[in-house]
């Protein structure tokens, strides 16, 4: 609190320049925020807690109701989560603002960076990073829960297949894919495709709308950004200087000092509401309307 109790300091800090990133550019701004990258916690926290979910659609329209204007900002920091879910958060935010400008002021992964897709435009740091998009799946093994690149279970199938072709493999392989389901396969597939015709269709639809080769333009990258084989590592960051060769439509947060300065003070202030509260997530725009998720230690 502040010595008069009027708040949090962090909470007044992070709201402060929220809403000088909205006075500087003149449009209404959201922050999307969790505590992934806060260190330190001496409590367990639900991965889920931390991920893109349904339940932060019902956050974006808590925040997003009665704000007027065509453009929104939306600042994002988040290791992403379920692509259906980035689906109906995208719909929303979309059916609401024809123009979408998306910043990272640190790390925007996975179904993040499938979000940062759906923008007109990205705005990144020299610092910032993107994340691959190809789907991953929570798997059991002899080992516990672990997460695998639904390219790789494919790719481990066919190595099987290929392989067991010799009769004295089929000891050696019988124990590795007993774990996998029976629908594994068509699942791994079908996530796939799903992660690359959203990306592929929101860039096509927004950020290359005016382009003449707009169609092959979207579908190169998403296919890029899907590709586990490129990437090798779901976590891998890619950089902004990776994202413009590529031919995302990137701007250098750099170019403007005072809106550099109230993007990163905006996230700088968050990490310390993370690391100093059991708050695990944050959506909250300018005005200071917030849905705020809570760790029970």
């Amino acid at each position: 609190m502040m010595p008069d109790g009027s708040g949090f300091v962090p909470d007044l800090v992070r709201r402060k320049y929220l809403r000088r990133v909205s006075e500087i550019t003149g449009l209404p701004t959201v922050l999307y925020a969790t505590r992934w990258t806060v260190t330190g916690t001496a409590f367990s926290i639900p991965p889920d807690l931390l991920s893109i979910g349904n339940e932060d659609v019902h956050g974006f329209m808590e925040t997003l109701h009665g704000i007027q204007g065509d453009h929104l900002n939306l600042i994002i920091h988040s290791p992403g989560g379920s692509p259906s879910a980035a689906a109906a958060i995208v719909n929303y935010i979309r059916s609401k603002f024809p123009e979408l400008t998306v910043f990272v002021p640190h790390m925007a992964m996975s179904a993040a960076t499938m979000i940062a897709c759906s923008a007109n435009r990205i705005v990144m740091g020299n610092h910032s990073s993107i994340g691959p998009v190809d789907p991953q799946f929570l798997i059991q093994s002899p080992v516990g829960l672990r997460m695998v690149a639904a390219q790789a279970i494919l790719d481990q199938f066919e190595m099987a297949k290929a392989e067991c072709v010799d009769q004295t493999k089929l000891a050696a392989w019988a124990p590795m894919l007993g774990q996998y389901g029976p629908d594994l396969l068509v699942a791994c597939a079908n996530a796939q495709k799903l992660s690359q015709e959203l990306v592929s269709s929101w860039l096509k639809r927004w950020m290359f709308h005016s382009a003449p080769d707009c169609e092959a333009k979207a579908k190169a990258i998403a296919d890029w950004l899907s590709n586990h084989g490129e990437f090798k590592d779901h976590g891998r960051p890619i950089s902004r200087e990776e994202a413009i060769a590529q031919g995302l439509v990137v701007d250098r947060l750099e170019d403007s000092q005072e809106l550099q300065d109230a993007v990163l003070s905006t996230y700088h202030a968050t990490s310390h509401t993370f690391s100093m509260t059991a708050c695990a997530k944050i959506i909250e725009n300018h005005q200071g309307r917030a849905f705020l998720k809570l760790v029970s230690p």
